[in-house]
């Protein structure tokens, strides 16, 4: 059984002080101090994500009355982002600032704890993004999931909402449909025209949802489809084939793997085409019993295959990179 390694999340108390006066007819409000922005801003490992709230303007909304719910990354999940320190925020792009801060705010008071238990099961930003909840079951323990993201700390109260602390930081996706992902991507162009090729395309671009595990450019130069005219020379029905082995009808976060992988570290992975997939966990050498990520076979390979790119969610599916072609013979 993995063991579970749990965020302590240290709040300060916060204090509310009430004043009145002599006369029966004449009172002061109180200020409320432990409203969200406050109860956020007064956390030291919740120190960047505060600043992202200064400098995208939402700390003047989770002032409002709400309710709003908060996914609040941790200051080591923006570390693990490339955002070192407050700093990093505010030297960073605004429109992208705003957008990620956007994505973690919700309308409305969500115990995620109290969610049925269902696998990505999909609930709305405040400005009308997707995110996707699971609510585990893993041995004894109950684990809650926001995009493949670990909730360190759940519902956090206070007097406009609730505070979810996650230890990634999530990234609001781009593209509705998850080849136009991979569009964009340009270490993914040639699976992307094989893709074209093979006749898939008004598939992938239905509802899903899909996971795609896409070979990278030198995995498909490798496999010996190095330009779109070798591409083109292949019979579409070969690379439909081929690219069915690296689809899934399902949305698959990595740590959806590490999750529902039992205590032997492997586990398999059916694909659209039938066939199943080799998931390893791979170990995490300064936890005992805990893992870092997951790494692919197929039928046909003979060594693991990485992951180089991971969780880019869109609207239809989530994209992985992977290291070399999955396949289904030698």
């Amino acid at each position: 059984m993995k063991n579970i390694k749990y965020f302590l999340l240290p709040l300060m108390a916060m204090s509310v002080s009430f004043f009145s006066c002599k006369k029966e007819d004449q009172s002061i409000t109180a200020q409320d101090n432990n409203k969200i922005a406050a109860v956020i801003a007064d956390n030291f490992n919740l120190s960047i994500f505060n600043t992202g709230l200064v400098r995208s303007g939402l700390k003047v909304k989770l002032q409002e009355s709400g309710p709003f719910t908060v996914i609040t990354p941790s200051d080591e999940a923006f570390k693990k982002a490339g955002f070192a320190d407050p700093v990093a925020i505010l030297a960073a792009e605004p429109a992208r600032i705003s957008a990620i801060m956007n994505y973690h705010v919700l309308n409305g008071s969500y115990e995620l704890n109290k969610l049925p238990f269902l696998f990505n099961q999909e609930i709305r930003s405040a400005n009308g993004g997707k995110l996707f909840v699971t609510h585990w079951v893993k041995g004894p323990d109950t684990i809650l999931t926001v995009n493949g993201s670990r909730v360190l700390a759940q519902n956090i109260k206070a007097s406009n909402g609730l505070i979810q602390v996650v230890d990634q930081v999530l990234e609001p996706y781009g593209h509705e449909l998850v080849l136009n992902g991979m569009a964009s991507d340009r270490n993914l162009s040639l699976f992307y025209q094989a893709i074209q090729r093979s006749g898939l395309v008004q598939l992938l671009n239905g509802k899903g949802p899909y996971t795609i595990f896409a070979p990278d450019n030198n995995a498909m130069t490798q496999y010996g489809l190095s330009s779109l005219e070798e591409i083109n020379k292949l019979d579409p029905a070969l690379l439909a084939m081929m690219i069915r082995y690296h689809v899934l009808t399902d949305r698959r976060f990595v740590y959806d793997y590490i999750l529902s992988t039992g205590v032997s570290g492997k586990s398999e992975q059916a694909m659209l085409d039938g066939n199943s997939i080799q998931i390893q966990l791979i170990p995490d050498p300064a936890v005992p019993t805990s893992f870092t990520g997951i790494q692919l076979k197929g039928t046909g390979n003979t060594a693991m295959i990485k992951l180089t790119k991971t969780d880019v969610l869109t609207g239809n599916g989530v994209l992985h990179t992977i290291s070399s072609v999955l396949k289904i013979t030698q």
